[in-house]
């Protein structure tokens, strides 16, 4: 349950071995990337050759004219309204019909002719037969439906091109509705369409989940379906290209790639229209479900200029970064004054040399060994590691194998014999959701524990991850397989969890601190040190983590079964048994 791979990272730096192992396929990848010291010169010189390279195969697609010279340019992106019909027929909705705020002025799309103006007067421009209305008009005010999305039609179809945005050498950024020209790219890369072979279609197909089910109540039933015809000319083309680059190179430009994709698609929203972030992308994943837009922003990723989610401003951010600090890692130290500053770590490398087995971890300092596989039967041998330091899923809260799919059907393609891209979703620690009495969250855990306490040096050996959940299920679950490995708790600790105005949990009641919890297979040290709180107060999120990891070694330590265990907590949570 490495995730991301933060431990591993952590801990290179400070010159310890690592074992990290997940059964997601995608961290073993992102893992060895990141960790993995690919000079950045050479990186350089693939991303210039292959953006090079893909420019001339698909940007004319992307390109527009300045309505002020004419001048070709690269857009930055293309703005869609959703298609919606009644008994009167079509409509096309928006969020809002403003588009840009300026300093002096506001701009925004005429609803009757589409021209965009400064909202004072009504542009110049013949009447459009389809109305435009906003997301707050659900029930036409002619025959008094609702507004219904056009189900029958792919869902990359469902939307139409209403909105250019640019940027001229000349004249600046310019915002223009579309010219026969952009409408005549747009058809062509949609006569292309059916020519790209991506291979077997059923290897795209949508498979029901706690959040891709959401797609298939819409009738969305492939992944491909989820990108414009421009997007799909993109992605074809990097597949072909990325076929001629190997190692180092073709691992970070398919990542690099996979990731642009989340900027990249039918489901990006438009945040373009606030003052202080014009041409912001609403990525795919900005609420961890999918999201469906009113206003869908198609980016350029080929635009040569950086812009939000493009693959230059992509390739700066991620990689170029990236690289940089982990050849000079940095932290922020907070002076007397309280503020803040930069402060090179001296000797630090956040980077390893990855080996192939336990024995290979000894003869090597900072070395990386990445297991892709089931973590209840790992090859490591017994009682032969000082520390387990993981991430388990919170329950139910966060259905991150569902949603990597979406990445996962491109990065099968984008590197094809990188890893074992099969996986089954149902051998997840997770909730699919939250229940009483056992689910795949407590058995798949449970076995993962056993495992850890398997491997884990007897005396010595601690099992270290951070837990938080509302529901007392969740807690009872966590106990039960905590306990059914051997495990008391030594130590419990909370810290913020995320920042208060966090897009996540901003006006929600949701928990804002984690418990921190260390266990010990040789818990006599724990023994006592535990009592039952008499109630657990569900009002204040630290309070909430604090006594619940009081609770959860009382429990550890006590001759409680499974059943008393889940009675005990709900009634600690909700004041009845």
């Amino acid at each position: 349950m490495m995730g991301g791979g933060t431990t591993l990272h952590e801990a290179l730096r400070l010159g310890a071995s690592v074992i990290g192992a997940d059964i997601e396929p995608i961290p073993i990848v992102q893992a060895r990337a990141a960790l993995t010291q690919a000079p950045l010169q050479e990186l350089q010189t693939a991303f210039e050759k292959f953006f090079h390279d893909l420019y001339d195969r698909v940007g004319r697609y992307f390109q527009t004219e300045c309505p002020d010279c004419g001048e070709t340019v690269d857009a930055q992106y293309f703005l869609h309204g959703a298609r919606k019909q009644c008994a009167c027929g079509e409509v096309v909705q928006l969020d809002q019909y403003e588009l840009r705020e300026e300093t002096e002025r506001t701009l925004r799309i005429w609803p009757e002719n589409w021209e965009i103006g400064d909202g004072k007067k009504p542009p110049k421009g013949k009447v459009k037969k389809t109305r435009l209305i906003t997301k707050s008009d659900t029930l036409c005010l002619v025959c008094g439906e609702k507004y219904q999305e056009l189900l029958s039609l792919p869902f990359y179809a469902r939307y139409v091109l209403v909105t250019v945005v640019s940027k001229c050498a000349q004249h600046g950024v310019f915002l223009r509705s579309p010219s026969e020209a952009d409408n005549r790219r747009l058809a062509e890369a949609n006569a292309l369409r059916a020519s790209l072979d991506f291979g077997p279609t059923e290897d795209f197909a949508i498979k029901d989940g706690p959040k891709s089910g959401d797609l298939l109540t819409r009738q969305i039933c492939s992944y491909l379906d989820l990108f414009s015809s421009r997007q799909l000319l993109y992605a074809y083309h990097t597949l072909q290209l990325l076929s001629d680059y190997q190692g180092g190179p073709k691992l970070n430009l398919a990542l690099l790639v996979s990731t642009s994709l989340e900027f990249n698609s039918m489901l990006c929203g438009y945040k373009g229209w606030f003052q202080r972030r014009p041409g912001a992308i609403r990525h795919v994943f900005a609420l961890h479900a999918y999201a469906f837009q009113y206003t869908v922003t198609e980016n350029n990723p080929v635009n040569r200029e950086k812009s939000s989610g493009n693959l230059q401003l992509l390739f700066r951010d991620r990689i170029v970064r990236g690289r940089k600090w982990a050849i000079a890692p940095v932290e922020r130290k907070v002076n007397g004054q309280g503020k803040t500053q930069a402060v090179l770590i001296p000797g630090e490398l956040d980077g390893g040399t990855e080996v192939a087995s336990q024995r290979a971890l000894r003869t090597a300092r900072q070395s990386f060994w990445l297991i892709h596989g089931d973590s209840r039967t790992l090859p490591i041998n017994d009682h032969s590691v000082d520390f387990i330091v993981t991430d388990p899923p919170y329950y139910d809260n966060v259905q991150y194998s569902d949603l990597a799919a979406f990445f996962r059907v491109w990065l099968a393609r984008l590197l094809p014999s990188e890893v074992n891209w099969h996986y089954d979703e149902k051998q997840s620690a997770v909730a699919t959701k939250a229940a009483d009495g056992d689910t795949p969250f407590m058995t798949v855990l449970s076995g993962i524990f056993r495992e850890c306490g398997r491997v884990l040096k007897r005396h010595t050996g601690r099992l270290v991850f951070t837990f938080h959940h509302w529901n007392p299920n969740a807690w009872a679950e966590l106990t039960i397989a905590l306990k059914q490995a051997g495990f008391a708790l030594v130590n419990s600790y909370v810290v913020f969890s995320e920042h208060p105005i966090s897009v996540h949990i901003n006006n929600l009641k949701s928990i804002k601190h984690d418990a921190i919890l260390v266990f010990a297979l040789n818990g006599d040290n724990a023994n006592g040190r535990w009592k039952l709180p008499k109630k657990i107060s569900t009002v204040e999120s630290e309070a909430f983590c604090r006594q619940c990891g009081v609770a959860l070694g009382a429990f550890l330590a006590s001759d409680y079964s499974a059943s008393e265990i889940r009675a005990g907590w709900k009634k600690l949570m909700n004041g009845e048994a």
